[in-house]
């Protein structure tokens, strides 16, 4: 049985709001889309407890404006793209945000168009100046469940070697970019906090398990028949 934290509240509002504007995409009955509106209300109740700047009523409308229709409208997390990049140094690449000022291995939103790893490598190049080569996947992390994000996502995270480029950061999404040894990261540290030991073994090319959330026991399904 998982705690009652707001970190878990939060994430249990937005999964009852995806259920929910899911449950409005696909139904034609009017007698359904009331419990569905009804469901989004106590999920934007339950947010509002947690984030106390937040209106519940101006939440629900947001959530109601993004219902779409059939397959279009059915609700899914967002997908980021990490990449760990290394150089000979066996430094790690990291960035300074602008919207947080945390630091992070360089992410981004995936794009249209592009692989996941191409958009990886797009994301290097973009806010570093660093052009770098994708080695491998270091893993696939649920960013709610790890409590990085409050936005439903999933983070897929690419092993990479520096190659060229020069470091000239992006003006406008970072403050500042370099490369770090194990031993002097910069604070304060953005993402998972039980990763920075694999991401450095995984840039020095040391065997590695790719990571990913354990599935739970129990995940609000019923029973196999």
């Amino acid at each position: 049985m998982e705690r009652v934290t707001a970190q878990n509240l939060i994430r249990w509002s937005e999964a009852l709001a995806g259920v929910a504007r899911t449950g409005l995409a696909f139904t034609e009955s009017l007698y359904e889309r009331e419990r569905f509106e009804e469901i989004l209300a106590i999920a934007g109740d339950i947010g509002a407890h947690c984030e106390h700047d937040v209106d519940p009523h101006q939440r629900v409308a947001e959530w109601m404006r993004m219902v779409g229709q059939g397959s279009a409208g059915y609700v899914t997390p967002k997908v980021a793209v990490g990449a760990v990049v290394g150089n000979a140094a066996g430094e790690l690449l990291l960035i300074q945000r602008s919207d947080s000022g945390a630091w992070l291995y360089p992410t981004g939103w995936a794009d249209i168009g592009y692989s996941p790893a191409e958009v990886a490598v797009k994301e290097v190049r973009e806010e570093t100046g660093i052009i770098c080569k994708v080695r491998g996947l270091m893993g696939v992390l649920d960013g709610m469940r790890r409590g990085f994000t409050r936005v439903p996502l999933y983070s897929v995270v690419f092993v990479c070697e520096a190659v060229g480029g020069t470091l000239a950061r992006h003006p406008l999404e970072t403050l500042d970019a370099g490369f770090f040894p194990a031993d002097r990261l910069p604070e304060p540290l953005a993402g998972s906090a039980n990763l920075w030991d694999l991401v450095f073994k995984a840039i020095r090319g040391d065997p590695f398990e790719v990571v990913f959330d354990e599935p739970r026991s129990e995940v609000w399904l019923p029973p196999a028949r």
